[in-house]
């Protein structure tokens, strides 16, 4: 597996087996911009960030590739990653072997929407225990508003607000993005200390979860949250008030250390595990995934390198801009191939000021260089030599 990593940002359960990594790796060499890149065979490391308890790293067995496609996917990876003008961490990993390349793939990045992801993982890991019923109904009026974008806000305006059910939510939530529906299911699943529980309990790796929507966006742009910003454009009017140097300074801090950031490698392997039916049951799962996989948003970020007969389940991200500034552009997801073969992939561009198109083209050369990747897997298997017939036994 090839790696590439810079200290920086590295939670506190990194840090406590860094010497584990490091006894690994050959010398690094500068890339130019003040980060090392090294070889090294690396453990997925275990995060209890609830706490920022350090727990025990998790080592992932890795099979044999044939070394010319792996090569030729490290190469593409860090190609993509280092030419990229801005903050960027990418990670694909081949869900059938466990091969995995990245760049900066044990940094956090802002996660922003996509730790949507991990409330509608915790509301069907409840469902697998028999504490949550995605039928149960459930209804979201004006108390329930949150910011940004919430199709669902003229449905909970309504005299007597929206009743609708669990399962309504989660799919509003995974494929519209929806910011009302997602905190009203955190809330449904216990808060964002059940969803902690949660990713402890999977030793899902290098995931932060944060405060929920509305405390979270309150405190990127250097305010505290009160119920009446939920109102109108009274956020706005309230963030626009701020003093220039509290927005910077919020925004600043943010963006430095993200309390909802996450890891590429932590994301592909969470990914990896979903889709091998290791997080879930095989109900959950499919549902899940089926969800995922009519994402409505983000049709020209990983969606739009697809070639045909592939497909995509997957989950976006986009934070708040200041001054052209965004904090967290992403796009995370399963790429399936027209034969069946999976791979998890991770895109997670953090403080940029980078044109849409040029964010989006690189979202798509990541998926173009796996496609690659699987195509010249499939050429290999074609031309090695077949296998010599068994010695006869005496």
């Amino acid at each position: 597996m090839a790696a590439r990593f810079s200290p920086r940002h590295l939670g506190a359960a990194c840090l406590a087996v860094l010497p584990l990594i490091l006894a690994a790796c050959s010398p690094s060499a500068d890339d130019g911009k003040g980060r090392k890149a090294s070889q090294v065979r690396r453990p997925i490391l275990a995060e209890r960030d609830a706490g920022r308890r350090p727990s025990q790293p998790v080592f992932v067995s890795l099979a044999p590739i044939p070394p010319s496609a792996a090569a030729g996917l490290d190469h593409s990876i860090d190609r993509l990653g280092r030419n990229f003008d801005g903050d960027v961490g990418i990670a694909v990993r081949d869900v059938q072997t466990g091969w995995t390349s990245d760049h900066r793939g044990l940094d956090l990045f802002p996660q922003q929407s996509v730790s949507k992801l991990w409330v509608a993982l915790t509301a069907f890991e409840q469902v697998d225990r028999g504490t949550l019923s995605l039928d149960r109904e459930l209804s979201l009026t004006r108390a329930d508003l949150t910011l940004f974008h919430q199709p669902v806000r003229t449905l909970a305006l309504r005299p007597g607000g929206y009743r609708t059910d669990a399962r309504d939510l989660v799919v509003r939530a995974l494929t519209q993005s929806d910011n009302s529906a997602n905190d009203r299911m955190l809330r449904e699943v216990g808060g964002p200390a059940a969803i902690r529980t949660t990713l402890a309990a999977k030793a899902i790796a290098g995931v932060r979860f944060g405060p929920g929507e509305r405390p979270l966006q309150a405190k990127i742009a250097g305010l505290d949250w009160k119920a009446d910003y939920a109102v109108g454009n009274r956020f706005y009017e309230a963030r626009d008030a701020l003093p220039r140097a509290a927005r910077h300074a919020a925004f600043d801090a943010y963006t430095a250390d993200p309390m909802d950031g996450a890891s590429p490698l932590g994301i592909v392997d969470a990914l990896a595990r979903l889709k091998q039916g290791r997080l879930l049951s095989q109900r959950s799962t499919e549902e899940m995934l089926g969800i995922m996989s009519n994402t409505r948003t983000g049709a020209n970020r990983l969606k739009g390198g697809l070639k045909p007969g592939w497909m995509l389940a997957h989950k976006t991200g986009t934070g708040q801009i200041l001054e052209g500034e965004q904090a967290g552009y992403n796009d995370v997801g399963i790429l399936t191939s027209p034969e069946g073969r999976s791979y998890a992939v991770a895109v997670m561009i953090g403080r940029t000021d980078r044109p849409l198109v040029q964010r989006m083209a690189l979202m798509q050369k990541v998926v173009a260089a796996t496609i690659d990747y699987d195509r010249a897997l499939a050429r290999q298997r074609e031309e090695a030599p077949p296998a010599p017939p068994p010695s006869p036994q005496p």
